[in-house]
């Protein structure tokens, strides 16, 4: 089978010697063979794995997509991201890391996002409090 898995900004993984399938959707884990009915289902996060001639396994972690099946003999993985991998244990620890870095990005946008929320409320806050002349009669 011919196995293609893109990004939106490259084509990842491209083989055309794959024997085996698995990946994972909503309703569970499947796998795909030769001569598969057309199919189509959107991947949750996972990992998908193949197996290719000569017995190679390999793995990729997407960040879910879409798995089409044509013609019994292609398969193709559109994806958001995907990272890919030989080794399942040094994959996992890519996405394990991946996504800590990813969860400190997102806190910092949180703090800084947070820091202009405090700094507009004040700034507002300025503008509606009368200045210390205004409430003493005198000129502002």
């Amino acid at each position: 089978m011919n196995l293609l898995i893109t990004t939106p900004t490259e084509v990842l993984i491209r083989h055309d010697d794959v024997l085996a399938i698995q990946a994972e959707d909503e309703s569970g884990a499947f796998g795909i063979w030769p001569r598969h009915a057309d199919f189509v289902t959107a991947l949750s996060i996972s990992v998908v794995g193949w197996r290719r001639a000569g017995g190679r396994q390999s793995y990729c972690a997407v960040r879910g997509g879409l798995f089409t099946v044509t013609g019994g003999e292609t398969v193709a993985i559109a994806t958001r991201e995907a990272i890919p991998g030989d080794d399942l244990a040094a994959l996992e620890a890519i996405v394990r890391e991946r996504l800590t870095a990813d969860a400190e990005a997102d806190r910092q946008a949180w703090a800084h996002a947070e820091q202009l929320r405090i700094q507009a409320i004040r700034q507002v806050i300025g503008f509606l409090r009368p200045s210390r002349a205004d409430a003493t009669g005198g000129p502002p």
